[in-house]
């Protein structure tokens, strides 16, 4: 009998004003941009932590270190891809993904839907849910200076 593999991710980045603030591989605004050395997708980043989390191979940093110039400014749907091509390799595929995106700003419900459709296309998932969030005007999520994101993800031997 196969057990299936639980994976969490977490992933917080600092708001500038200007640039493309890009959240689970869907364009969300042209005037908000996350402070980051790739695009800064909290999503995909937490989702990539989850997924290897799930199949036991490290974190996002290992694999994609922001230090490392190949990243610079790099979509994080090559970071998805990267790592379910290893989960692929071990043996298992995407089961469900339910996201939480904490933001005060933008407002997220128009979104949610394309989110979980890419999502779904990145990963072939079986079910993908995004929720959104505020802190209610608590710390820096609250006061609009930064979004985080957290994920979970059920994988399953294919």
């Amino acid at each position: 009998m196969s057990i299936p593999r639980i994976g969490y991710g977490h992933d917080l980045h600092r708001l500038q004003a200007g640039g493309t603030l890009i959240l689970g591989g869907v364009v969300i605004a042209h005037d908000l941009s996350p402070v980051a050395h790739s695009d800064g997708d909290v999503v995909l980043h937490a989702l990539v932590d989850a997924i290897l989390g799930a199949i036991g191979q490290g974190d996002i940093g290992e694999h994609f270190k922001n230090s490392d110039p190949q990243w610079r400014n790099a979509r994080s749907t090559l970071f998805v891809e990267q790592v379910m091509s290893l989960a692929t390799d071990a043996g298992y595929r995407m089961g469900n993904v339910d996201v939480l995106i904490l933001a005060e700003r933008p407002k997220l419900s128009a979104f949610k839907s394309r989110i979980a459709q890419t999502i779904k296309d990145l990963t072939g998932a079986e079910m993908v849910n995004v929720k959104a969030g505020t802190n209610e005007g608590c710390d820096a999520i609250g006061r609009g200076e930064a979004i985080a994101a957290t994920v979970v993800v059920l994988m399953i031997r294919a």
